[in-house]
């Protein structure tokens, strides 16, 4: 049985639903749920409930420096003689674990869509979302990060045991985090979001997008922007989702007025579920989405806002 170490994220005290995913991803072995943010013992249950037969409490301020959190990473992994290591190919997951792969000498597989920790493959995605690679790691630990979204949270009860485990690296000094800020109002992270509604082209205007933040408040969704809308000085870059934006996979995508071109729909194509609207009957989105609504965005938004 592999010894899996898990990254866990918080977010507002609480456990985050991408790490419960990256976690059911890893049932079948033994899981050590490692901790090095915030309070471990208020989480320590939520994460024996997802399968953590270890719960591991960092201490020290180990966040505050991603090259520290790494160091800290390969030392937990020695003590824990630890098989495998896998977290969310979130912004700082993704940062972490490159340093912590350059640090042990070993692979990476960053943002992988399924995994098999017992055999030590990862599949993700290449060539715009044209095919997905199956990779198989040869070395002693199977590094890897999860596209937040593609597995979900399962609950699998295990021990939960709680073990604090003391920092004893030096934090290099290279980098120090000061100040972490979030977009304004709180909004939902559109790599990590459950629901994604997405403007195209054809919302007209910067201001338009009130329209699909009213229908996103009611679905709990972040909303996105298409390369075009972005180009267009519709939405800031930070909204793009697609190949030369963010990548992401909720378990529903909402297109609007979005033509469905191969670069947008690399950035979303592993949504669980994909809806378009869109005027034109014959645009590319309607041959790739789930169910689709050929009618003026500005008729069907507000009246499913108004439904739901």
């Amino acid at each position: 049985m592999t010894r899996t170490g898990i990254l866990v994220e918080l977010e507002n005290g609480a456990v985050k639903e991408t790490t419960l995913g990256v976690m059911a991803a890893a049932q079948g072995g033994e899981i050590f749920a490692l901790v090095a943010e915030g309070d471990a013992s208020s989480v320590k249950e939520t994460l024996a409930q997802y399968g953590a037969a270890t719960v591991v409490d960092i201490k020290g301020d180990v966040m505050s420096s991603p090259d520290l959190a790494a160091q800290v990473l390969c030392d937990a992994v020695s003590a824990y003689e630890l098989g495998a290591l896998l977290g969310t190919a979130s912004s700082a997951g993704k940062d972490i674990f490159a340093r912590a792969a350059a640090l042990m000498g070993q692979p990476l597989v960053s943002d992988c869509v399924e995994v098999n920790v017992a055999d030590k493959t990862a599949k993700k995605s290449h060539f715009s979302g044209k095919t997905v690679a199956t990779l198989k790691v040869d070395a002693p630990v199977f590094l890897c990060t999860i596209r937040p979204n593609v597995y979900e949270a399962s609950e699998s009860a295990a021990a939960g045991e709680l073990v604090e485990f003391n920092c004893e690296s030096a934090d290099p000094g290279l980098i120090k985090i000061v100040e972490v800020k979030t977009d304004a109002g709180g909004k939902l992270d559109l790599t990590e979001a459950p629901v994604i509604i997405t403007g195209g082209r054809a919302i007209k205007s910067a201001d338009n997008f009130s329209m699909l933040d009213a229908c996103a408040e009611k679905l709990g969704a972040a909303v996105g922007a298409s390369r075009a809308a972005v180009d267009a000085g519709y939405a800031p870059h930070s909204m793009q989702v697609g190949q030369t934006g963010k990548t992401v996979s909720p378990r529903l995508y909402i297109a609007c007025g979005v033509s469905g071109a191969v670069q947008h729909f690399a950035g979303m194509k592993t949504s669980k579920v994909i809806v378009a609207i869109n005027e034109d009957k014959d645009a590319p989105i309607f041959s790739k989405c789930d169910y689709g609504i050929v009618g003026d965005i500005f008729e069907v938004v507000p009246k499913l806002t108004e439904k739901l």
